[in-house]
This record gives structure tokens, sequence and C-alpha cells, in this order.
């Protein structure tokens, strides 16, 4: 039989001890919470920008002006929020391959019902 000592002292052998190089690779991710709050900040400004197109008249450039913020809007909670600045590119890949998808969709559906002609 085993006992507590050995049994804790053979839990940390499996799992391993990080060393070192462990709070060198989670670095970027700890940001100050002031950075998280500016980051915020900006994403409401663009929320505010939005949301301002029910009551400012854009004229053509509503639906740009909506599929832009909207793009700058996921490309910043993805790279900055979500950590895909610092992750493998295979991942950016896949998230912005989706966001250029899903325009691309969108503009397509669009045009089906003839949304862009000028009536």
């Amino acid at each position: 039989m085993s006992t507590t000592a050995d049994h804790v002292e053979h839990a940390d052998h499996d799992h391993g001890d990080h060393g070192d190089h462990a709070p060198e690779a989670h670095a970027h991710e700890h940001k100050p919470d002031s950075y998280y709050v500016k980051i915020a900040l900006i994403l409401a400004a663009i929320t505010a920008l939005e949301t301002s197109t029910y009551w400012v008249d854009f004229g053509a450039f509503f639906l740009p002006t909506l599929l832009i913020l909207m793009a700058i809007k996921f490309v910043m909670v993805a790279s900055l929020f979500m950590h895909l600045r610092g992750d493998s590119k295979i991942f950016s890949y896949l998230f912005y391959s989706g966001l250029i998808l899903a325009i691309g969709v969108y503009v397509a559906f669009l045009a089906t019902f003839r949304f862009f002609a000028s009536t």
C-alpha cells in the first residue's frame, strides 16, 4: 500500500512541473485591467456608431459602414479577448476565413433579394 505522501509525490511527477518557461509562455495573456477597459470602450464606441445608423442617414454607405464596423469588432474581439494574436496561425485563419465567408453569404443573400437595386 502506498502512503498519502507517496501518492502526492507521484501526482506531482505525473502532472509535471512546468519549469521556468511557463510564466514566459503565458506572459502575453495577462494584460492589466486598464487594457481591457480601453478595448471595451473602443467596442462601445463602435457599437454606438452602428446604432447611430437608425437616426443618421448614411445613404448608400449604410450597409458597407455596418459591414466594416462589424468586421472591425469581430477582429478586435477574436484577436484581443480570445488571444488569437498569440495563438497558432491556423486558428486565425479559421476565424477570419469564417468572417469572410459570413460576409460573402450575407451580401449574396441581400443581392438575391435585390437589396442593392435602387427603386
